[in-house]
């Protein structure tokens, strides 16, 4: 049996990267093959890369999910948006003193009303917001939210921020936590990587705040996986389908690329289309599309160490992480990246 305690590490609390670095290949770059670990700069991606292989990234765009408002009591509420299921309608974490009732009025920026219309998820972790007729929750957060930095980031969002913790290819909202891996590529390096003949496709996986959220069972088989929506298009089925016909190998830019590809692949075939992931990947999981992924570094007994240690070995990833404390890499959402081959 796998406990959450087989995905413990020490972490010195300074290794926690609070800015981004001044460039965004300017990070550095793990990489990692089984017991060989090589420490670069990100810069140096495209010599580990060959003519034919295919990068595969999420283009999603993080949305302005932090408000901040108060209840018709008074009382203070800070409300981060989950997801906007329709212009209307909307689920949230809803932080306040005393949790909102079913029909209650939250007054948001000082700027419009919500109403409370019951839980949702799958143990009741969010609140289903509503709002009066001809509302509408993009454009209004959009006008009057913030950009919601992960927990583990001291300071409020700036106007680096804005735009260092989207990636320069962000195109469809709904996120509200960046596709971090896909932080570290710049406009010149995605042209470099074109010209050396490395395909790209892309694909929109919308990350919700639960990948923040602790696994909360000692036994791993018994934790319940937070829903994501994702969409593939056929372009990227072909493309995926084209690297392989050539000898190419399919590179995941973050496990959220990774975990759309893996599970529209469920039935042993990778389809096209829009769907929900709900996928659990610890361990003894069989990889069915991606060869290699580029990746940041993940929080202790986190859902995400489970991912990497799946697919490049436990005892790898184990010795990876020690190796990246011990040289001071930066980790999290602003820190370094690695380069991880399947095990």
């Amino acid at each position: 049996m796998l406990t959450v305690d087989d995905f413990d590490f020490a972490l010195p609390p300074e290794l926690i990267a609070q800015h981004p670095a001044a460039e965004r290949r300017g990070s550095r770059l793990l990489h990692v093959d089984g017991v060989l670990q090589q420490d670069l700069r990100f810069a140096d991606l495209p010599t580990l890369l060959a003519p034919g292989d295919l990068l595969v990234f999420n283009d999603t765009r993080v949305i302005r999910a932090r408000l901040f408002g108060h209840k018709a009591s008074g009382g203070q509420v800070e409300v981060l948006i989950e997801r906007i299921v329709d212009a209307r309608h909307a689920l949230a974490q809803v932080r306040a003193s005393k949790s909102p009732k079913p029909g209650a009025t939250l007054r948001l920026a000082d700027a419009f009303d919500v109403t409370v219309t019951g839980r949702a998820g799958t143990t009741g972790e969010f609140f289903a917001l509503e709002l009066p007729e001809g509302g509408d929750f993009w454009h209004l957060t959009e006008a009057h939210g913030r950009l919601p930095l992960p927990p583990y980031i001291e300071h409020a969002a700036g106007s680096d921020d804005e735009s260092r913790y989207q990636t320069v290819f962000a195109r469809e909202p709904g996120a509200v936590a960046a596709p971090t891996a896909g932080l570290h590529f710049d406009e010149a390096m995605l042209a470099a990587l074109r010209a050396q003949g490395i395909e790209q496709a892309w694909l929109t996986l919308h990350v919700g705040a639960g990948t923040f959220q602790p696994v909360r069972v000692t036994n791993i088989a018994e934790h319940r996986m937070h829903s994501e929506r994702f969409e593939i298009p056929q372009a990227t089925v072909d493309a995926i389908a084209a690297a392989r016909a050539r000898g190419g190998r399919v590179i995941a830019v973050g496990t959220t690329s990774l975990r759309a590809l893996e599970s529209a692949a469920q039935s042993g075939e990778l389809k096209a289309g829009a769907a929900e992931t709900e996928i659990f990947i610890t361990p003894g999981y069989r990889f069915r599309v991606v060869d290699r992924l580029i990746t940041n570094f993940h929080l202790p007994k986190s859902t995400l160490l489970m991912l990497v240690s799946a697919f490049a070995g436990a005892d790898t990833i184990r010795s990876a992480y020690a190796h990246a404390v011990a040289e001071r890499y930066r980790f999290f959402s602003y820190g370094d990246a690695m380069l991880l081959e399947k095990q």
